[in-house]
């Protein structure tokens, strides 16, 4: 059971570290890139992983939302606000 847990949460961690540079790109090649990353910006830590899901940044490519969508969002908002 412990292991199974823990294989599990590896490969999510694993899901999110890969899709969230895709997620970068997707909002780089965004209209309204320089609006949208002042926005992203401007809103507090809370808020912005929302605000990344609610774009649409974070679903995987193909427009399939997974599990995981959350969890990406949050990394991609953490590496937009941080360049």
């Amino acid at each position: 059971g412990t292991a199974e847990m823990s294989a599990a949460q590896r490969a999510s961690a694993a899901v999110v570290m890969a899709l969230a540079p895709v997620c970068v790109e997707r909002f780089q090649r965004a209209p309204e890139v320089s609006a949208n990353l002042a926005a992203l910006k401007k809103a507090d830590s809370w808020s912005q992983g929302d605000f990344v899901e609610k774009g649409g940044w974070a679903t995987a490519p193909g427009g399939k939302a997974s599990d995981h969508v959350s969890a990406v969002a949050k990394a991609c908002a953490t590496l937009l606000a941080a360049a």
